[in-house]
């Protein structure tokens, strides 16, 4: 399988980091083929200028790299973490820039502003890999852990992929060595249950 890993952090000590360097490492080993993109490491530009937006433009070289390999992707990983409820700006900047229309979704012919979309997208699967500092249930009662609707409900179903596993490793900030070797044990593991060993 052809699987995408896209991240998004900026300090390449971060959990998230290993996060992504684990799942890389183990679906590469199941002879999975893996292209990863660490989107600060590249300095990805996340601003959607206006002339992007139609759907029939000429896009530049890189964005349109990102665009082929998103679509053809077998499945897709995607590891951040959780700032103010939402992913950081240059995952959001990703999002507006590589799930396209035309790429990641459509609307029928016959839309006359319902906004009701045809997903393109031919992976079968995401994983969606988040850290925080916020404990699992204030997270839960106080915020409604808006990340769960963001990435289920309004870009993985929205783009025509029918599965999305989503796993919060918190709290990052207080974790031990210990916890965080058992955290990326529970990646592998995550990683080979949903795209097993080819």
């Amino acid at each position: 399988m052809k699987i995408s890993v896209i991240l998004a952090h900026p300090n390449p000590d971060s959990f998230n980091h290993a996060i992504a360097n684990t799942a890389a490492a183990t679906l590469s080993k199941e002879g999975h083929t893996i292209v990863v993109h660490d989107l600060y490491a590249e300095r990805f530009d996340p601003l959607l200028p206006a002339n992007e937006i139609p759907r029939e433009t000429s896009l530049p070289p890189s964005i349109a790299r990102h665009c082929e390999e998103i679509a053809g992707a077998n499945g897709i990983v995607i590891v951040h973490p959780n700032w103010w409820g939402m992913p950081p700006a240059i995952l959001k900047g990703w999002i507006d820039r590589v799930l396209r229309p035309g790429t990641a979704y459509r609307f029928a012919e016959t839309d006359s502003g319902e906004g009701v979309p045809l997903g393109l997208l031919n992976a079968k699967a995401v994983i969606v890999f988040n850290t925080a500092n916020t404990p699992a249930d204030r997270e839960q009662e106080v915020f409604g852990d808006p990340l769960e609707r963001i990435w289920k409900d309004c870009i993985v179903s929205f783009c025509g992929v029918p599965v999305c596993y989503r796993r919060v490793f918190s709290v990052i900030v207080t974790s031990t060595k210990e916890q965080r070797t058992v955290w990326l044990e529970e990646v592998r593991q995550l990683t080979l249950d949903i795209f097993p060993p080819t």
